[in-house]
């Protein structure tokens, strides 16, 4: 099918991976609906064929009516989220919410609106960015990892589930990117931070070093380039990896027993 008659839901468009996401999409042809809580950002890059649109993944209302608005969706890029920060000791009841809510809910949300119309169309592309860290553990990420753990089940069900209808379900798993991730998108826990925290030399370890390996990281065009790539090969695996971090880790994990891989994993982040 021509580019031109296609098109694409990217959430969590306004910046990082979704707004190069959108950008690339719309280099090819791709009619992009880029989908943010401030598509006011957005503005600089609009055009006939990029077309900011709010939407909050948090309320099914906002959904209904984007996608209501939308009309034909050929490619739904699940891309919208961000990563708590926290000890599960010193976590609210509010901070797991809250990160569930965005991160799983808010993909089955849309999910839910958007697959009525491939059903119908007979044709369809989900995309869930997912991490690789829903594949591996990491400490003070515990409920980042649970929720990322959970869209790569989503990614595994919904491949059964909407397969007769023709609709593929793929995930990629990026590690860690040059984005505003660490600098927009990573909430702390403010107990977990405290200076008097039991977890305080963890905390002096880990954090400043995951947060230079975000900011650090690979060329968001990567994700991008493979997203264009899911949607023209249908023989696309159900998930891939992007990033040094995610291509260094999973083999790993995979060839290694868990208590082999924990031991690693402690010796890298001097854990």
């Amino acid at each position: 099918m021509n580019n031109a008659k296609r098109t694409v839901l990217v959430t969590g468009s306004s910046s990082g991976m979704g707004r190069t996401t959108v950008l690339a999409l719309v280099k090819k042809g791709f009619t992009v609906y880029a989908a943010s809580r401030t598509p006011e950002n957005l503005f600089d890059i609009q055009s006939e064929h990029l077309r900011p649109v709010y939407m909050d993944i948090t309320d099914i209302q906002s959904i209904s009516e984007t996608i209501g608005f939308i009309g034909q969706i050929d490619v739904l890029v699940n891309n919208a989220g961000y990563g708590l920060v926290s000890t599960v000791e010193d976590v609210t009841e509010k901070e797991m919410f809250d990160q569930f809510n965005v991160n799983v809910f808010g993909i089955l949300r849309v999910c839910k609106a958007v697959i009525p119309k491939m059903r119908k169309q007979g044709s369809g592309v989900i995309i869930n960015i997912s991490s690789f860290l829903g594949k591996i553990g990491l400490p003070l990420f515990t409920f980042y990892n649970a929720s990322k753990y959970a869209v790569e089940g989503i990614t595994d069900s919904l491949r059964y589930e909407l397969k007769d209808f023709n609709i593929r379900v793929h995930s990629i798993m990026p590690g860690f990117f040059d984005t505003n991730f660490a600098r927009s998108n990573l909430v702390t826990n403010t107990k977990t931070f405290k200076e008097d925290s039991a977890y305080a030399e963890m905390v002096s370890t880990l954090a400043p070093t995951i947060v230079s390996q975000i900011n650090e990281g690979n060329s968001t065009e990567e994700v991008s380039e493979m997203i264009l790539e899911i949607i023209e090969n249908v023989d696309f695996p159900a998930r891939k990896t992007a990033g040094d971090k995610a291509k260094k880790f999973i083999p790993m994990k995979k060839e290694l027993s868990d208590e082999d891989f924990e031991r690693r994993v402690r010796a890298y982040y001097d854990l």
